[in-house]
């Protein structure tokens, strides 16, 4: 297999019972760690801000309101900032962090391919298309205030479902026919949004699908959408993580696979749908966010190897510490102007990509 190409394969050296046991510690101590730096992070992007509210005065107030009490001591003010404003808007880094992690993990298992991201399949192309209609157009889809999301929704899945058809059309779903249908679906969907962007004729309407291209997490706030997403990111990483043995048989390679009982073909479909849902809950929420569903799996799997039982649920929690701090960034950079967060994101990941470029070209 390629080195250029190819997933590192899991480890496959037979190791005595007790130094499996102390990889296990190691891997969970690891985990619970990063849950800690997750909780402490949230706590810190909470408090960090314009207005400027210490970690003992947000727990104080996450801690009433949980009790649905009134907190002590803290002003009416900075309790509205940390309920209403800034705690929505985490809980959505949170899951837009993990869910683009988890994917980019399984996409590069499912397509045996160290670049791979949630971009390949040309998802986000298809959730900008029907986001760019409804900014530029009017589209309501009869939602009222959920149009945006509702629409961006509907396009991730309609580009899915065209990656299927013409991955499928030539016969079984293997690696390859997908990424071939991802990157001609992506590009399609690209150049559509683009055209909206121009028959509309809106100044003011580009600029804002530009900045939805981008990233932000401007619009969270209470109600279905996050709940939808929250519930959705910890779905997706709970199944991806009981598949572990089986993302790991196919990052080998199809005939592996196949001699451990796993169909490459049934099992891909079954990841793109999966991906695809979680993808496109992400993108209508948040926008495109790029690189963390690239350079996150790759940190995960240098922490705790490439099985990806420990992997996904590392990668989680990577993703969603990386973007609560570049949203922290994007707020406070240039404020009170909010720099879009795939700027923020694209500054570290572009460095990464060269790097790892860099790496398998001297492996290669």
């Amino acid at each position: 297999m390629p080195a250029h190409t190819a997933l590192e394969a899991p480890s496959a050296v037979r190791a005595d019972p007790l130094g499996r046991r102390r990889r296990r510690r190691r891997n969970a101590a690891i985990v619970a760690a990063l849950v800690m730096g997750m909780l402490g992070s949230a706590v810190l992007g909470i408090g960090i801000g314009p207005i400027m509210i210490s970690p003992p005065d947000v727990l104080e107030v996450l801690w009433a309101r949980l009790q649905s009490s009134l907190p002590e001591g803290v002003s009416d003010t900075s309790e509205a900032i940390v309920w209403d404003v800034r705690l929505p808007r985490v809980i959505m880094a949170v899951g837009v962090g993990a869910g683009l992690a988890v994917c980019g993990a399984a996409l590069q298992a499912m397509v045996r391919n160290l670049l791979a991201d949630p971009y390949l399949l040309g998802i986000n192309s298809g959730a900008s298309s029907g986001a760019a209609a409804t900014i530029l157009f009017g589209v309501t889809l009869g939602v009222g205030e959920h149009s945006l999301s509702a629409s961006a929704f509907l396009g991730a899945l309609a580009a899915s479902l065209l990656v299927f058809v013409v991955a499928r059309a030539a016969g079984r779903i293997t690696s390859v026919r997908l990424l071939l249908a991802g990157v001609a679906v992506g590009y399609a969907l690209s150049a559509l949004t683009s055209f909206l962007i121009f028959a509309s004729g809106s100044a003011e309407g580009a600029r804002s699908v530009m900045f939805w291209l981008l990233g932000s997490l401007a619009l969270a706030q209470w109600g279905a959408p996050l709940i939808a997403l929250t519930l959705v990111v910890v779905g997706t990483t709970t199944v991806l993580a009981l598949w572990g043995r089986r993302l790991d048989a196919l990052a080998i390679g199809d005939e592996t696979a196949l001699v451990l009982g796993v169909s490459p073909t049934r099992f891909r479909t079954q990841l793109l749908v999966i991906v695809s849902l979680c993808i496109g809950f992400v993108v209508a929420a948040a926008g495109s966010i790029g690189f963390v569903g690239l350079v996150v799996p790759h940190l995960a799997r240098r922490l705790v190897g490439a099985a990806h039982a420990w992997s996904i649920p590392t990668a989680a929690m990577l993703g969603a510490i990386f973007l609560i701090w570049a949203d922290l960034f994007s707020r406070m950079l240039l404020q009170p102007r909010e720099l879009p967060i795939g700027i923020v994101t694209a500054m570290v990941g572009a460095p990464f990509l060269f790097y790892l470029i860099r790496r398998l070209h001297s492996a290669a």
